[in-house]
């Protein structure tokens, strides 16, 4: 497993790349979809903030609170959850999921509700990497596609959440880029 600390400072590389995207973007442009089944560039970004904020952060702190043995304890990755911490990335390929209210992220309302959101999923990997470190022992808790994971899997799946986005953001923009040329 990856040391904590390198793997925060990748997240903050990371996370630097995603503001100094955002500074190329006007709000039209963040909620633009060049396609109906598509997520805008700003809805990629909520979905990254929302994630880590719901998701992965709450279920590190539920990894150690430790208040009773937890029966995931011994329930192990599935398939594709031990390619992915194996390779320490998330395959290059685009995962479809159908829209639906719980899951499509809602578009963001201004710049400063994505800046603020990329800045408080910081404060939470650097409370979370303190933790961590004098911490060994985890319960698990299960990841829908990658099955039961510690705090330091869920730790790295941020990282690696956000390094795979990358090529969605790339795509998008790209596709941004045409369609502003096709305009003109």
């Amino acid at each position: 497993m990856k040391n904590t600390l390198i793997v925060l400072r990748s997240f903050e590389n990371s996370v630097e790349r995603y503001l100094a995207e955002l500074e190329q973007f006007e709000m039209e442009q963040l909620h633009r979809k060049t396609d109906e089944e598509e997520w805008s560039i700003g809805q990629m970004y909520m979905h990254l903030i929302q994630s880590a904020l719901f998701m992965h952060l709450p279920n590190i702190k539920q990894c150690l609170v430790h208040s009773e043995p937890s029966e995931n304890l011994n329930k192990g990755k599935t398939e594709l959850g031990e390619i992915v911490f194996e390779q320490e990335q998330f395959p290059a390929i685009r995962i479809k999921v159908p829209a639906s209210p719980q899951y499509t992220p809602k578009a963001p309302e201004n710049m400063e509700q994505l800046v603020g959101g990329l800045h408080q999923v910081i404060e939470g990997m650097r409370e979370m990497e303190a933790v961590l470190r004098p911490s060994p022992a985890t319960d698990k808790v299960i990841h829908p596609r990658l099955g039961a994971l510690d705090a330091q899997e869920w730790f790295l799946l941020i990282e690696m959440h956000y390094r795979h986005h990358f090529l969605q953001l790339d795509r998008l923009k790209m596709e941004l880029d045409h369609e502003d040329f096709q305009i003109c």
